[in-house]
């Protein structure tokens, strides 16, 4: 009896792929109106369009805030600072018009002591003398209120390269503390009583904190 011949597209079970299948298979897929490929297309091209947006917007922003055109929001309290350096013009207040403390924040001893001595044979109305500790890097610091921005001009005319900081006091008075740099007062016969305005070089540090002045003297040697 003759066998039955075998089906050449079957082999243990499986059907076997033929060129011609193979070929119409690539064919489909290449095909470029294949909605599948399309879809994948659409896709790629919306993520890329995303992508180029993304960093055009991120060098965008960085140049702003480079240029300062943006600010970022900080924890910091947005409140802005209530006074800046004034850019008043004053007269020469009168030295017997004006009340001032002298600080010694050097370890220079009796640095104070003597500078107040001169101060008043000047004339200038001494009240505290004393030691104290400060940050202030430079000739001098002089503090006082607004009320005291005239008086604390006159007192800068006496003490040459010192810098003036306002803080929250109400009166007139003055503060001075003197600091590494200090060597001397401007001669009382050269002192420049012409108008003028405060000198306030360290632009960042013009406002004092209301929380550590007027100053606490601490207890130390002889100022």
């Amino acid at each position: 009896m003759a066998r039955k011949p075998k089906d050449a597209s079957v082999l243990h079970g499986h059907h076997v792929v033929t060129g011609p299948e193979l070929r119409a298979t690539f064919e489909v897929s290449g095909d470029p109106d294949n909605p599948v490929r399309l879809r994948r297309r659409v896709v790629h091209g919306v993520v890329l369009v995303l992508l180029l947006g993304l960093i055009a917007g991120a060098i965008f922003v960085a140049l702003a805030i480079m240029n300062g055109q943006l600010k970022l929001p900080t924890t910091a309290g947005s409140e802005e600072p209530r006074t800046t350096c004034p850019g008043a013009t004053f007269d020469y207040t009168p030295n017997d018009k004006i009340n001032l403390n002298v600080y010694n924040s050097t370890s220079r001893p009796g640095l104070a002591r003597s500078v107040a001595d001169e101060l008043l044979v000047r004339k200038f109305v001494v009240g505290t003398v004393a030691n104290t500790e400060a940050g202030h890097r430079g000739v001098a610091a002089v503090f006082s209120g607004a009320a005291g921005q005239s008086a604390a001009f006159s007192v800068q005319r006496n003490l040459p390269g010192s810098d003036y900081f306002q803080d929250g006091r109400t009166d007139a008075s003055v503060d001075v503390i003197l600091a590494s740099d200090y060597k001397e007062l401007a001669a009382a016969d050269r002192v420049d009583q012409t108008p003028g305005t405060l000198s306030c070089p360290r632009e960042s540090r013009r406002i004092a904190d209301d929380t550590k002045w007027p100053v606490i003297p601490t207890a130390g040697a002889t100022p």
